[in-house]
């Protein structure tokens, strides 16, 4: 029998090792060896022995709604472009993040706009 003790793996664990277990004695291999390589298997699976649930098992699923929930919001906030006191940083931004906040304030003609017509149509659009 393979080193260690299986009282740590859960039931579903052992079942698994013993279907693997019972179809490599099936293909011909000794019972040990049998034995050895389906512990191997479940271990590479699952990670071994003494596993409640899985990743994430200690997050309530509220929990996880409510992460998702800010996750999504922060996203659109991203989405929509920055809040900007003066239009002095504008000749900074590049014309792909102009173009973006023209989208965003849903200018009219933007794709046919040279950098400096960004700049100033964002500048009247406030």
């Amino acid at each position: 029998m393979p080193r260690g003790d299986k009282d740590k793996y859960t039931e579903k664990q052992k079942r698994k090792a013993e279907h693997i277990e019972q179809s490599y004695e099936h293909k011909g291999l000794s019972k040990d060896e049998a034995e050895s390589r389906a512990w191997a298997t479940v271990n590479k699976q699952s990670g071994g022995g003494d596993k409640a649930g899985g990743s994430g098992s200690k997050t309530s699923s509220s929990e996880k709604k409510t992460a998702r929930s800010d996750s999504a919001k922060r996203a659109a906030k991203t989405r929509q472009g920055h809040a900007r006191e003066s239009g002095a940083s504008l000749e900074t931004q590049t014309k792909e993040s102009l173009m973006k906040e023209a989208r965003s304030k849903d200018i009219k003609g933007r794709s046919s706009m040279t950098k400096a017509q960004l700049v100033e149509a964002l500048r009247k659009k406030g």
